[in-house]
Order: C-alpha cells, then sequence, then structure tokens
C-alpha cells in the first residue's frame, strides 16, 4: 500500500542536449573545386541516464543539483566527417527510486537493480549532412539537417524506502531513544509524551498493569492500519527495564504471548541492546534464506 512506504521526493529540471547540426560541405580537390558534397552528420545531443547504485541509499546529493544540462552535439564537418555525440549525465539513484514527470504524473521509469540503466531524457538526433542527400539527379545537394531538440522540463525522483524492521510502541514507551541507542539515526527526544508527534508537555506512567493487553491493542492498531502488517514476524521488546528486578521479570514474560520472542532493554544502561541487535538480525536472515 502507498501510504505504508516512506518517500524521498525531489524535483530537478532537466534539458537533454540538443542534435549538433548536418553539415553542408563540398569537397575540393586540386583540379576540381566542386568534387560533390561531403559533409558530416551532426552529433547525437546528450542523454540524461538514472543508474542504479546499491551503494547510494538517499537522494539528499540531487538537493543541491537542481538543474541537470546534458551537453549539444557537435556540428558535421566536411570531409564526412560526423561531430562529437554530446556527453551524456548519468544521475546515480537508490534501487526503488522512481522517475515521473511532474507535469503529467506519468511514471517514466524505476529503477530496481543494481547497475540498470534508464535513459530518462534522450539527447535530440543529430541532423544528416548533405553528403546523405546526393542522388543522381542532384548530385550537389544544398541542404544539410539541423539538430533536433533535447527535451526538457521539471521532473520529480521519488525513493520508496521500504524498512526492514518497523518500531511500534505507545508514547514515551522509548521508541525514539531506543531507535538513536540502537542506529545512527537522531531522533528528538524528550521526557513528555508524544514527543516524536507534538511535544505535549505531561508525563504518563512508565509502567504497564497488563503489557499482554498492550500488546493486543498495538496489534489491532496495525490491523486497523493494513492487515497484511500482521503476517509480518513480531519482536517484543520491554523498556526501560533496568528499573524492573528479576522477580518482576519473570512475572511480566508470564502475560506475554509464549510463541513471540521477547527481550527486556534499557536504552539508558544499555541493557539487552545487543541481544536486540543480534535476535532482529537473526531474523532477517532466517526471512532472506527462505
Amino acid at each position: 500500500m502507498e501510504k505504508s512506504n516512506f518517500v524521498d521526493q525531489i524535483r530537478v529540471f532537466c534539458k537533454s542536449g540538443h542534435g549538433g547540426a548536418g553539415s553542408k560541405h563540398f569537397m575540393r580537390t586540386k583540379y576540381n573545386a566542386l568534387a560533390g558534397p561531403d559533409g558530416g552528420d551532426g552529433g547525437r545531443g546528450g542523454h540524461i541516464i538514472l543508474r542504479g547504485n546499491k551503494n547510494t541509499w538517499t537522494l539528499l546529493s540531487l538537493r543541491y543539483y537542481k538543474n541537470v544540462l546534458a551537453e549539444d552535439g557537435e556540428a558535421g564537418s566536411g570531409n564526412n566527417s560526423s561531430g562529437r555525440f554530446g556527453k551524456d549525465i548519468y544521475i546515480d539513484v537508490p534501487l526503488g527510486t522512481i522517475a515521473r514527470d511532474e507535469v503529467s504524473g506519468l511514471i517514466e521509469g524505476e529503477i530496481l537493480e543494481d547497475g540498470q540503466e534508464i535513459i530518462w531524457l534522450k539527447g535530440g538526433r543529430g541532423g544528416q549532412g548533405n553528403a546523405k542527400f546526393a542522388t543522381p539527379t542532384n548530385q550537389a545537394p544544398e541542404h544539410a539537417q539541423p539538430g533536433e531538440d533535447g527535451v526538457e522540463g521539471w521532473k520529480v525522483l521519488e525513493l520508496k524506502v521500504l524498512a526492514d524492521v518497523g518500531l511500534v510502541g505507545f508514547p514515551n514507551a522509548g521508541k525514539s531513544t531506543l531507535l538513536s541507542v540502537m542506529t545512527a539515526a537522531t531522533p528528538k527526544i524528550a521526557d513528555y509524551a508524544f514527543t516524536t508527534l507534538t511535544p505535549q508537555l505531561g508525563m504518563i506512567p512508565a509502567d504497564s498493569p497488563d503489557h499482554r493487553k498492550e500488546f493486543e491493542i498495538l496489534r489491532n492498531e496495525l490491523e486497523q492500519y493494513n492487515p497484511e502488517l500482521l503476517d509480518k514476524r513480531f519482536v517484543i521488546a520491554i523498556s526501560k527495564s533496568d528499573l524492573l528486578d528479576e522477580e518482576l521479570i519473570v512475572e511480566i514474560r508470564k502475560e506475554l504471548p509464549a510463541d513471540i520472542p521477547n527481550i527486556f532493554i534499557s536504552s539508558a544502561t544499555h541493557k539487552g541492546i545487543q541481544a536486540l541487535k543480534d535476535l532482529l538480525w537473526s531474523i532477517m536472515n532466517e526471512d532472506v534464506k527462505k
């Protein structure tokens, strides 16, 4: 479902290269000043090409690269010399990037594999030189083609970021703190409820009278949002467990579903954090092997 994905998006102005003009030229020799047409073709304008790069994770680098302008093709010249093609521009994007036209909204390409290339905006075709227009009845054509225009317009790149692990919990359960401890993320954190959404001053109890009930409430919320999420594998992490003694931990474990792995953690003391990472990594690898 579209709403279940995070989307990184940028808009850029793109212009592929203009095709080079064909040459109107006539060969000149020592004994013949008009030895025949020898105008070469113009070079193709530069393409703008999307390329999948598994080592690129965001579109951030393109936020400061608002105008993508490919090189024009070179004009043809005498002696049947074709003009040089305009230099293509390659835009490395993460896997899962979708390219759209801003005006029409139509999808123009999608990058799914490392090294995959899509010519997003084609360069203009080079014009033919007058040598191509010679015929038995017209042996000295004065005509050569101009190069074709490139393509230009505002374009949109969207990156669908599909998370490997989702973090779900009640307000003030310590989700943001856990995320900052386990990863390089830096969410805003404070000791009041609803921090991650809109800060509202006030405290709520950190403990729960019924942990099994809280888990079922969270499952129900996931089902209401997207029933497909219930097909995912679950791990229950009980946060702030540095405040619990062993006797209470045993009692809480009795309340939890026996078929779902659970682990007691503390972001403040790092208790159980490495074990949680190892557990998640193990589950992810199991899913990959299936």
